[in-house]
């Protein structure tokens, strides 16, 4: 039996998550016959995003809401505008993703009484990476807010295991309530990104948010590394510089690029060319919930060399089809590429096998009907 009479409002702090991450979703509570809402900033009555989320079956609003920043004012105003847009459409159930739509979309949701309550962790963000300064006060704050929000949910989703133990460990969740769950990250529809011909010449591709915490500046170096050896083999860098006090400055960028080491896309929208041009996939990063990108290199034949760290290290069976380095370690990262230069039998095995497991455990059908399991939506 459908939920026809059920309203579901899906908070998002970054609009173009909506449909690149969430759409599926966002499609399968629609299937199930649900009135599905979303909030989210920067949604003008002429943005395309908006235009394509309608199109789509589902309710818009425009809620002021800085994803990134520390202002009780400006927060205090998105709790509000929340509190206000619930009252006004009385959602059935409610979902926050991301940070600030997790703390401040539950707490909304708590005190205008929405009766199913959830939260999504999706990453923990600069707050929860590296010790001292700046750092040891937000994550101080965060962890306190995040208490708070989550004490108030009825599930709370996590994308990997070693998340939900650090909440648990700090008491931000109490394992012995078992109200969470983790599930295989956002998932990836295998069918839209299909299995693309490898490349002629090798190539190794990195797609982040240009952060240090992303590992890019390891990249960088290995990729230096590399080339010192085997200048024919090419490195793709595909990203943007964020607002987050983790960037890498213009400046670094400008002399990456000039030194002609790496090969800089920019920001894009279909990420798919791109990856069919590379041969090998490439994430150093420090600490991800489940790295989305990744996901997309496996489901299109690409093998991975990503980091032993959170969220990364469930992505690869090493020596499977794909290498795990330590966080932080050029060395070891070079000498993992190297391998696929040297022997570039490995690229199509472990290609193969990364399809394999995207579509066997990241089949984002398969995700997204288990959230709406836990959700309690058939």
């Amino acid at each position: 039996m459908k939920d026809a009479s059920k309203i579901f409002l899906l908070i998002a702090g970054y609009p173009e998550s909506l449909l690149n991450f969430r759409g599926p979703l966002l499609r399968a509570l629609v299937a199930k016959g649900l009135e599905v809402h979303v909030a989210a900033p920067d949604l003008p009555p002429n943005s395309m995003i908006r235009q394509k989320l309608e199109g789509l079956g589902v309710r818009v609003h425009e809620v002021a809401l800085k994803r990134t920043g520390m202002n009780p004012l400006a927060d205090m105003t998105t709790v509000y505008q929340l509190w206000c847009l619930m009252r006004r459409i009385k959602p059935d159930f409610s979902l926050g993703y991301t940070i600030k739509p997790v703390i401040y979309g539950n707490i909304a949701a708590w005190l205008a009484g929405v009766p199913s309550r959830f939260a999504l962790i999706t990453g923990l963000g600069y707050a929860f990476q590296g010790e001292g300064g700046q750092r040891s006060w937000l994550k101080r704050i965060v962890q306190g807010l995040y208490r708070m929000a989550l004490g108030k949910v009825h599930r709370v989703f996590f994308q990997n295991p070693d998340d939900e133990a650090l909440f648990h460990s700090l008491g931000i969740t109490n394992k012995s309530d078992r109200k969470t769950v983790v599930v295989n990250g956002s998932g990836i529809d295998v069918s839209r990104f299909a299995v693309a011909p490898l490349p002629k010449v090798t190539q190794f591709l990195l797609i982040a948010r240009l952060l240090g915490d992303k590992g890019v500046r390891e990249y960088v170096k290995a990729a230096t590394m590399v080339r010192q050896q085997y200048p024919c083999v090419r490195f793709g860098l595909v990203g943007w510089i964020d607002d987050n006090p983790n960037a890498i400055g213009e400046d670094e960028l400008e002399h990456w690029i000039e030194s002609g080491d790496v090969q800089f896309y920019g920001r894009l929208a279909d990420v798919k060319p791109v990856i069919a041009e590379s041969s090998i996939y490439v994430l150093p990063s420090y600490r991800e919930g489940t790295p989305r990108t990744v996901l997309e290199a496996m489901a299109m034949g690409r093998p991975i060399i990503t980091t032993d760290a959170p969220g990364c290290r469930e992505t690869v069976v090493d020596g499977d089809n794909g290498f795990l380095v330590p966080v932080k370690s050029v060395d070891e990262l070079a000498i993992a590429m190297l391998k696929f230069v040297e022997q570039p039998e490995l690229i199509i095995r472990m290609g193969k096998r990364s399809r394999q497991i995207a579509e066997e455990k990241y089949d984002v059908d398969k995700v997204n009907a288990h959230m709406l399991r836990e959700m309690g939506i058939k």
